[in-house]
């Protein structure tokens, strides 16, 4: 299961990936689909890894990135403030 939040950007409903495939060591292609029966908009999307924020601890040779700048790294570690905290949804659905 994916923890990556993709929106639709039609009416804003959760998109969920129908189908993928690897086409090379850093780069997956997904077809995904609005949840959003009234809408159903249907999209191709390429998930592309760019650069390496941190080092493996089990490093495989034939993985070479270039190593992401410091302000890209700071950059990734600011919190989302438009996705939901996982945690506060289930305690939320627990109340209920």
């Amino acid at each position: 299961m994916s923890t990556y939040k993709l929106v639709c950007p039609h009416c804003h409903a959760r998109m969920r990936i129908r189908t993928s495939e690897g086409t090379h060591i850093f780069l997956r292609v997904a077809y995904l689909q609005c949840t959003n029966e009234a809408c159903g908009w249907a999209v191709r999307a390429e998930f592309e890894m760019t650069h390496e924020m941190s080092p493996s601890g089990m490093a495989n040779p034939a993985v070479k990135l270039p190593i992401a700048n410091v302000a890209l790294r700071r950059a990734a570690m600011v919190p989302a403030t438009d996705q939901p905290d996982l945690l506060n949804s289930l305690e939320m659905e627990r109340a209920i």
